[in-house]
C-alpha cells in the first residue's frame, strides 16, 4: 500500500512521537489527514481517535484514510476538544499539529481533560510550523505554561528543516 504524499514536517513530527503498534492515540485537528494516515500505517492493534472542529477536515481525513476506518484502527469525529469524550479507557499519546488552542487562549480545561485521559507515562506532542519566527518564543512560553500548569513535564525540540517547534508534555 502506497501512502499519499506526507509533508516532511508531518513525517518529522510523527517520527518523533515514535508510534508503536499498540498505541492508543488522540489527534487534535486532523485537517487533511496526513498525520492520521502516517500514524495509522504504524498501528496494528492500537487505535487513533482523530478530531477536528471543521466538517471539511473530518471529511478529508475519512476519505484519505478510509482503509483505516474500515479496519477499525481509526475513528474520526467532528467535535471540539472541550466537549470530547474519548472512546478508549486511556490514551498513551496525544498529537496536534498547528493547533493554536494551546497558545492563543486559556486552555486549562482542555489540558486538564488530556491529563485525565493520558496514562501515567503518556505524552502530549504539540507541533508548530515556524511561519512567523517572531512568534516562536510566545508560542513556546504559553503552550509550555499551559502544559506545566496541569502537571506535565515539558521539553522543547526543534527541527531546522523543516522548520518546526515541538513541545512534549509527559505525564
Amino acid at each position: 500500500m502506497v501512502l499519499q504524499t506526507i509533508p516532511p514536517r508531518i513525517r518529522w513530527a510523527v517520527d518523533l512521537m515514535d508510534v508503536q503498534p499498540a498505541d492508543q492515540i488522540l489527534e487534535i485537528g486532523c485537517g487533511p489527514g496526513a498525520g492520521a494516515e502516517l500514524i495509522c500505517s504504524r498501528l496494528e492493534t492500537g487505535k487513533l481517535f482523530a478530531i477536528d472542529r471543521s466538517e471539511s477536515g473530518v471529511d478529508r481525513t475519512r476519505r484519505r484514510c478510509a482503509r483505516y476506518v474500515e479496519a477499525g484502527r481509526l475513528t474520526v469525529r467532528q467535535i471540539d476538544l472541550a466537549t470530547l469524550r474519548v472512546p478508549v479507557k486511556r490514551l498513551n499519546k496525544v498529537f496536534a499539529f498547528n493547533v493554536n488552542l494551546f497558545w492563543v487562549r486559556d486552555c486549562a480545561d482542555e489540558v486538564a481533560l488530556l491529563h485525565e485521559k493520558l496514562q501515567p507515562g503518556g505524552a502530549i506532542f504539540l507541533f508548530y510550523e515556524v511561519k512567523f519566527p517572531d512568534q516562536v518564543a510566545t508560542m513556546v512560553e504559553k503552550a509550555s505554561g499551559a502544559l506545566a500548569s496541569a502537571g506535565f513535564r515539558v521539553s522543547v525540540v526543534e527541527s531546522k528543516s523543516p522548520a518546526v517547534i515541538g513541545l512534549i508534555g509527559r505525564r
